[in-house]
């Protein structure tokens, strides 16, 4: 057989490792449990990576399957509630930062208040890059769905008076 050989999964699955792991840390705000979502990701996708069309854009595949492996982690531990020991050693040590840093805690906060599809919809489009359309299919709803939750969020986060939040 002649011709032009496609890139080995292996190697298009290695390419986008970083962005899986980004990720996977946004969603579940932890190094390690992103980690095993990825390990598990990547194991799906390569079991499925013959569903995978030639000249597809693999890139929101992979991410629905790491949004997927998420969602299976967090309907199997709804019970368990453990302790972030970043977020603990936050609220129990002062930093001694500067005032912007305070500030941007303080926004990491309030963004993570949001409701959980609104959260997502924001970090996939602000802070991940992606389109309307790519985040739509990554979540597996409509475009116009994400639009509104994006719209939403960012008016939740337009109201909040930070100075309150602060405080509170």
């Amino acid at each position: 057989m002649t011709g032009h050989c496609p890139t080995p999964f292996s190697d298009l699955l290695e390419a986008h490792l970083p962005r899986m792991r980004a990720y996977a840390r946004s969603l579940c705000r932890d190094r390690v449990l992103a980690d095993d979502i990825v390990q598990d990701a990547c194991l799906k996708a390569w079991a499925a990576r013959e569903s995978l069309l030639p000249g597809i854009d693999p890139q929101p595949w992979l991410m629905r399957i790491v949004r997927n492996e998420f969602l299976q982690g967090a309907r199997r531990n709804w019970r368990s509630a453990p302790l972030d020991p970043d977020f603990a050693e936050q609220m129990l040590v002062a930093p001694a930062a500067q005032e912007s840093a305070a500030d941007l805690s303080v926004i990491r906060s309030l963004i993570e208040r949001l409701p959980e599809a609104q959260y997502e919809a924001l970090l996939l489009v602000v802070a991940g890059g992606y389109t309307y359309e790519e985040a739509a299919e990554i979540c597996g709803c409509s475009s116009g769905t994400v639009k509104s939750r994006v719209s939403r969020a960012r008016e939740a986060l337009g109201s909040i008076d930070i100075q309150d939040s602060v405080l509170a």
